[in-house]
């Protein structure tokens, strides 16, 4: 590969690794082509975009790009994919997923940049799936907000109800 066409996908790398909040790496390696395929298909449906890449340029990508990538270049070895998104589990969630049904239990977490951390290491896949989406906590936070509210609404129309049945029974004692 010439000089200019390496730098030419740093490049690329680079501005996609700062255009997308979340990355994972991944091994896919042992896939065959109809589970790489379904796997593409899979994060196509999700909005996941996932590229492979030479552990070298996806290095220099990382050294161009501020942030504290260094624990996520000590697992630049062998065959590694990216998976850029917006949504911090999401990647998790499928690659938790397409393991069950994948023969060769790939693919396999390497690591993870979601909400400017690192985790590195196959272990972390349950902790990463448990991470909350931006729309997950403002709806949990709506809900919380909710309750308060509904519950002072609820106590208001059953009070009155209460008190009109109060003040009709004293009205049919006279």
């Amino acid at each position: 590969m010439k000089k200019e066409d390496k730098g030419k996908i740093i490049s690329e790398l680079s501005e996609t690794i700062k255009e997308y909040n979340h990355f994972y790496l991944a091994d896919i390696e042992a896939l065959d082509a109809v589970e790489s395929s379904d796997l593409r298909r899979a994060c196509f449906k999700k909005d996941i975009k996932l590229v492979l890449v030479k552990n070298t340029l996806l290095r220099k990508a990382l050294e161009s790009v501020e942030g504290e990538f260094d624990e996520i270049k000590t697992v630049l070895k062998g065959n590694t994919s990216v998976m850029f998104c917006n949504t911090g589990n999401e990647p998790a969630k499928l690659i938790k997923e397409f393991g069950k049904k994948s023969k060769k239990d790939k693919p396999v977490l390497k690591a993870a940049y979601v909400e400017e951390s690192t985790y590195v290491g196959a272990e972390m896949l349950d902790v990463l799936t448990a991470i909350k989406s931006k729309n997950e906590l403002i709806g949990d936070i709506i809900a919380l907000l909710q309750s308060p509210a509904k519950n002072v609404i609820s106590a208001l129309q059953s009070g009155g109800s209460t008190i009109h049945g109060v003040l009709k029974t004293l009205g049919e004692r006279e």
